[in-house]
């Protein structure tokens, strides 16, 4: 039977099938990563009529550097083309507005999970747990495409430590592959650590606090980093082939470069270039 997967085509933000849902239902506060204050469900003053960023190529230098590095999974285009059927907030009645801008975290929750579980099944290690990825990835996609007011209730914690459970099967099935002692750093305080040129082959890294850390040249070959918060770590030349459970926002939350081994998953962040 092959490995039914989610389509990671529909787990990539597709904004012009989008209708800036991003931009408006999510509130955010002045600093470092965002020049302004904005509250939940009022669109971002930057946020063109045809749904388009007015300064996305100028994000950073426009003190918005906390856009560039988020990622919907692909829940815009969801809620806007299949939870509402194409109906542009902006053209119907507040409360449908509403609704759309309560939906799209709940949405997004659900394609993050999707992204995992999609990872999971690639994997060679976790073939024992195939069937239950399989279950549970069904289950979950069919969770995405319940009405408005069912995702609304929603109890996407229950779902999500469900979720949890055949991910940390997956990561020790996975882990168990690497020769030489694994590190256990699992919710670790690692902010601004020195870790450069770290053997953390096989480490677990969830949910690990690597602000501001340093791993120029680190072997994070193998590594679970799911959760990991990456924000202005310094992985100049550090090898992250076979990572997994790592997501794009993670590597744009940090820096780079041309060096820095990545696995097939993601992309090089642009702006990693820009700092060369």
């Amino acid at each position: 039977m092959p490995d039914q997967t989610a389509d990671l085509t529909d787990l990539r933000a597709d904004c012009a099938s989008c209708f800036g849902l991003c931009c408006v239902a999510l509130p955010f506060t002045a600093s470092a990563a965002f020049a302004i204050d904005k509250e939940a469900g009022r669109p971002c003053p930057n946020l063109r009529d045809d749904h388009r960023c007015g300064i996305h190529a100028r994000l950073r230098e426009k003190g918005f550097s906390g856009c560039t590095v988020y990622d919907c999974f692909g829940a815009g285009q969801k809620v806007s083309q299949v939870t509402f059927g194409g109906q542009d907030w902006r053209a119907g009645s507040a409360e449908r507005a509403r609704r759309m801008f309560d939906v799209f975290p709940v949405v997004r929750q659900l394609h993050e999970l999707l992204w995992y579980l999609s990872e999971a099944l690639r994997l060679p290690a976790a073939r024992p747990l195939a069937d239950d990825l399989r279950r549970v990835l069904g289950a979950t996609e069919a969770l995405t495409r319940q009405t408005p007011e069912q995702l609304a209730e929603l109890d996407v914690a229950a779902h999500r430590q469900e979720v949890n459970e055949l991910l940390l099967k997956t990561s020790e099935l996975v882990r168990a592959g690497t020769r030489g002692r694994k590190k256990e750093r699992r919710g670790a305080d690692l902010m601004g650590a020195r870790l450069k040129g770290a053997d953390l082959r096989g480490a677990n890294l969830r949910g690990a606090y690597l602000i501001a850390a340093d791993l120029t040249g680190a072997d994070l070959r193998g590594a679970d980093m799911i959760g990991a918060d990456l924000r202005d770590a310094d992985l100049t030349d550090a090898d992250l082939t076979d990572a997994f459970f790592l997501t794009q926002p993670q590597l744009n939350a940090a820096h780079g470069s041309a060096g820095t081994r990545l696995p097939d998953s993601v992309t090089r962040p642009e702006h990693w270039t820009a700092q060369a």
